[in-house]
């Protein structure tokens, strides 16, 4: 494969300055709602503050790619005198929590940077305390083929309920048309 420039978007959090808010939840709730702005539900957030509010943990995290196996680990950090579980930091939708799953569909969501939003993530913009970074860099990579998010709900309902199954619902659907 060839090496091709992209530029990685990232965010940075700074999880000491997170006093949980949740804004960053509300304005990317209601930039993915449809249309824009018409519901706030933190439920279909990209975004989510892991809290332990007894600790004084908050912990905003991202939701990442999909992936079909839960992970093998389990292991327990200690940070500052806190303890997180490995799954506090995984970005990743797997079967083992709902996390970042939409409430009526059951697919996979994905933080896009607010894709198509001229300034950026939102939850940045609206960060009363800067806890979210946004930053962009050149990286040269590996040139990949993307998936694209129709291709990522049909693998989480392939993995869900079978490939026997979605084929037979595809079928009963088209017949209707």
């Amino acid at each position: 494969m060839a090496k091709i420039k992209k530029t990685i978007k990232t965010i940075k959090i700074d999880a000491d300055k997170c006093n949980g808010c949740r804004t960053c939840e509300v304005v990317c709730s209601g930039f993915h709602s449809e249309p824009k702005y018409s519901s706030i539900n933190p439920a279909t957030s990209r975004i989510r503050v892991i809290t332990h509010r007894l600790k004084d943990i908050w912990l905003p995290v991202f939701a990442g790619e999909y992936t079909p196996a839960e992970c093998m680990g389990r292991d327990k950090y200690i940070i500052d005198g806190k303890e997180y579980d490995e799954c506090t930091f995984c970005r990743a939708t797997c079967p083992s929590r709902d996390m970042f799953k939409d409430p009526d569909s059951g697919l996979p969501l994905k933080c896009d940077m607010c894709e198509g939003n001229e300034s950026g993530p939102l939850c940045v913009e609206w960060c009363l305390n800067d806890v979210l970074i946004y930053e962009e860099r050149e990286e040269e990579v590996e040139e990949e083929v993307e998936v694209n998010e129709m291709e990522a709900g049909l693998e989480a309902l392939i993995d869900k309920y079978g490939y026997e199954k979605l084929g037979t619902a595809f079928s009963r659907l088209s017949q209707k048309g």
